[in-house]
């Protein structure tokens, strides 16, 4: 028998599972688009959603090793915490079994055989693909080519693997893993953990299991492996991860050795005791998929108990405080793991976007009060404060623009670039909130002060300007097209007090009932906020632009209050 010609084939099939199965995947994903934003709004505290959900997300990824790195970024960037994180990794164990019931589906619908169904869906997502003209179809394509080649790849792999019918040593190789336990759930672990994919790995499973070649007792032994082996992406992926973003991938460890080490034991006790002769018995593929399943969730119901006590455990072994020290200028929402998921990627950036806006916001209302207050000590926190911004606002660009270069639908490339723009305001906010510290520096130094009269006016004004900015901020936070129109509307009040006071001003200095001097400075300050003002309008526009292909919303038939 040459071991050869049929290794060739079988890694040819896996190669075209493994891409089909991440081609049908990718456009899951991009059909969802927006609607993945609205899956990771639901997440709560309730136990049952949080694994109905990652079984959901599962389904769409085609791997609960892809789901787990997921989670991993998601504790990382704070946008999920370890009690929703456990749930969904429940969830993404039960979601995973989806890829078996498809490929098992050859045997319970005849009419899904690859030999039928897969040159068949390849040839109408290339139709499809060709002459769609918008991504809506082209996705559909996706998901329909994908379909079709991890038909043509688990074809390819049985048809390699069918000659080892023959072949007893092969035959006794299946019987040891069945006769140990531990060493089918080791070659269950050990394989998986090597391709990092616990549906490759469960493919593999089903094209042996499709020649006849798995008895019963062995299959039982290598899922269980399998499950343990998926653990490893997980495991790498937290390293560089926070403490507690690291939990997930032990927490994900122990529920898969618990829940094998219970089902072992029952497994150990009805092949040799209740039922010795169904263990030796050729185990089909669709049976496969049900073991799983049932596995899965049956791990699941018994692991729902234990759900704190596996947090806790998990934090003890990588010493998580209560409370961690999170340093402003550090990106909180922002991880590589989930550029995995491009629309919740988007939606990570947002989240940052909003924080360097109020950092940003911060950093104003501290140099006004520099400045008309005359705080010393704000000028330094200013400077300070600026070198977060600066620092936030590069690592959010260097992110948008990875986000740039994947495959993302066209209304999150749209939010991509205006983030690209916003953060730009944002950036320019802090920037005139330094110019302002200086100026507030300038005064000190030269012993300038602004009349009252010039106080009360600048105090008028900027108090304006950061309602203008906040509606802004609060705006692109909520969608809510109200902030933003009241952005717009502070705007232009902006822009008629400072025309107003700049001629105010220059009536008091024709009178000299001001300093030359502290008049400079206090028109650069009308310049500095009013330039701040015109940065939240851009900013609000993202969520009027958004909301202007349904309501025809324009700048000119905004109202006064």
């Amino acid at each position: 028998m040459n071991y050869a010609e049929m290794l060739i084939p079988f890694i040819g099939g896996l190669a075209l599972f493994i891409y089909g199965m991440n081609i049908m995947a990718q456009g899951l994903q991009n059909a969802a688009g927006s609607k993945m934003k609205a899956i990771l709004g639901a997440l709560t505290q309730n136990k049952l959603r949080g694994i109905a959900l990652g079984a959901l997300v599962t389904a769409i990824v085609q791997s609960s090793s892809a789901t787990t790195v997921m989670i991993v970024g998601f504790v990382n960037a704070g946008l999920m915490d370890l009690t929703q994180a456990m749930s969904v990794i429940m969830g993404a164990n039960i979601g995973t079994t989806v890829t078996g019931w498809l490929v098992s589906s050859s045997e319970w619908a005849k009419m899904f055989s690859p030999a039928t169904i897969a040159p068949l869906a390849v040839m109408v997502g290339v139709i499809l693909s060709m002459t769609g003209k918008n991504n809506r179809k082209k996705e559909i394509a996706s998901i329909i080519i994908g379909f079709g080649i991890l038909f043509i790849g688990m074809g390819t792999m049985s048809a390699s693997v069918a000659p080892l019918q023959e072949s007893e040593s092969f035959r006794s190789l299946f019987v040891t893993l069945g006769t140990n336990p531990l060493l089918g759930i080791f070659a269950g672990a050990f394989v998986t953990a090597i391709i990092q994919s616990s549906s490759a790995s469960q493919g593999i499973l089903l094209s042996l299991a499709a020649s006849g070649l798995v008895p019963f007792n062995a299959a039982v032994y290598i899922i269980m492996g399998q499950n343990i082996g998926t653990c490893i992406t997980a495991l790498l992926s937290g390293i560089g991860a926070s403490k507690t973003a690291k939990c997930v991938g032990y927490m994900h460890l122990m529920f898969n050795i618990v829940g094998t080490f219970i089902f072992s034991v029952l497994a150990i006790l009805y092949f040799t005791v209740i039922n010795p002769a169904m263990g030796s018995d050729i185990i089909s593929q669709t049976e496969i998929s049900a073991i799983h399943t049932a596995f899965n969730i049956g791990t699941t119901i018994l692991m729902i108990p234990l759900f704190g006590t596996i947090i806790k455990l998990a934090k003890k072994i990588n010493g998580v405080e209560e409370v961690e020290y999170v340093d402003e200028s550090q990106l909180i929402h922002l991880d590589e793991r989930i550029l995995e998921t491009p629309s919740l990627a988007v939606e990570g950036a947002k989240q940052e976007s909003i924080r360097l806006g109020h950092i940003a916001a911060d950093n104003l209302r501290c140099a006004v009060d520099a400045l008309i207050q005359g705080d010393h000590e704000k000028i330094a926190e200013v400077k300070q404060r600026e070198k977060v911004v600066d620092k936030v606002c590069d690592g959010i660009s260097e992110y948008l623009i990875k986000l740039c270069f994947l495959q993302i639908g066209e209304r999150e490339n749209q939010m991509t670039t205006s983030l690209l723009n916003t953060i730009s305001d944002m950036e320019r906010v802090g920037d005139h909130a330094e110019n302002i510290a200086e100026l507030a520096e300038e005064m000190e130094r030269a012993e300038i002060h602004f009349s009252p009269k010039a106080k009360e006016e600048l105090e008028r004004m900027t108090k304006t300007v950061i309602a203008s900015y906040q509606n802004a901020i609060s705006a692109l936070e909520s969608g809510d097209i109200n902030f933003a129109l009241k952005t717009a509307v502070l705007e232009e009040k902006v822009d008629d007090m400072e025309k107003e006071l700049r001629v105010s001003h220059i009536n008091r200095l024709s009178s000299a009932e001001c300093n030359v001097n502290a008049g400079i400075h206090f028109l650069e300050m009308l310049g500095n906020l009013e330039r701040i003002s015109d940065h939240a309008m851009n900013i609000a526009q993202v969520v009027l632009n958004e909301h202007r292909p349904d309501k025809n919303y324009h700048k000119e038939s905004f109202t006064k209050e």
